[in-house]
């Protein structure tokens, strides 16, 4: 596996490595002994998949207590997925990255605790799916405002509106946010 960085240094793609043919491909897309050997250390205790259509916006979500750290896949399909540095102490507090995770290029994105997560999907249909390094916990969850103009997240133009269930078109903006639900 290979691990590209980011503009923030927490954060990742991995590369995992493809072998194919004229029959189809194969690839290791979890192995723990070589996504240590790239610094990704996780104990996973739970597998998310969602299944989601052209614009469906998902996110931005991330736990205060129960932390998660995410390794992020799109199984078929497109999407733009984004991570937001919700840690006060760190130097790129507010900041995001996106990258665009798909089924063709098999990329995975690594979130580690303290930061917010999600996605848009750019293809038709798209699937896609998440370790996790804790389990969900509703009373520990929290959420950022997909469109908070002071972290400018630029989403790509996928033709048609953002389509956001209710919960996740009004989070709280960063400004908005109150303390202990930011990380330290």
């Amino acid at each position: 596996m290979n691990r590209i960085p980011t503009a923030i240094p927490d954060v990742c793609i991995i590369e995992p490595k493809v072998f194919g043919d004229e029959r189809g491909y194969f690839y290791e897309a979890f192995n723990a002994k070589s996504l240590s050997g790239i610094g990704i250390i996780g104990s996973f205790v739970q597998d998310n998949q969602s299944r989601s259509r052209r614009g469906i916006l998902r996110g931005l979500h991330y736990q205060v207590r129960q932390s998660q750290d995410k390794l992020v896949r799109c199984l078929s399909g497109s999407i733009f997925d984004v991570v937001v540095d919700m840690r006060r102490s760190s130097p790129t507090f507010g900041k995001w990255v996106g990258a665009e995770l798909s089924g063709e290029n098999k990329h995975m994105l690594w979130v580690p605790k303290g930061f917010a997560h999600g996605f848009i999907v750019l293809s038709e249909m798209a699937d896609v799916l998440y370790k996790v390094t804790d389990y969900w916990a509703k009373e520990h969850e929290r959420g950022l405002r997909w469109n908070d103009p002071a972290v400018g997240i630029t989403w790509p133009d996928v033709g048609v509106a953002p389509d956001l269930n209710q919960r996740d078109a009004t989070w709280p903006t960063l400004a908005e946010a109150k303390p202990e639900d930011l990380f330290p």
